[in-house]
């Protein structure tokens, strides 16, 4: 089982290296069709994004190792927090990209589709 966490950690860390990356990249090739200010958009959107599915991977890692390699109830209480500390930042990351709270999104999307003038 230390393989398997260690696979899901190093994949974590792949993410997250090959996402920023790709959307660095993207970006530098971007620049000159949609401008500056939106290639930087775009590049910190992708790059929210892999973090947000390395963290992913990173709690999966933190999971297994816990009920599989060290079940003690600190190693469960470690994983409690660390799980906490990475949802925030998952959580924190996601209002970021999307610009409101998952709960405000459907409501957000159908202000602006009204507010949107009719062709």
């Amino acid at each position: 089982m230390e393989a398997v966490v260690r696979g899901f950690e190093w994949g974590g860390v792949a993410i997250l290296v090959v996402g920023s990356l790709a959307a660095f990249v993207s970006a530098a090739r971007s620049y000159r069709l949609i401008g500056g200010r939106r290639a930087y958009e775009k590049a910190r959107r992708d790059v929210g994004r892999a973090i947000l599915l390395g963290l992913e991977f990173l709690i999966i890692a933190d999971i297994v190792m816990t009920i599989t390699v060290d079940p003690t109830l600190e190693s469960a209480v470690a994983l409690g927090v660390i799980v906490l500390v990475r949802t925030f930042l998952s959580f924190s990351l996601e209002i970021e990209l999307e610009g409101s709270l998952p709960w405000r999104r459907s409501a957000a999307g159908a202000d602006t589709a009204e507010a949107a003038p009719a062709d």
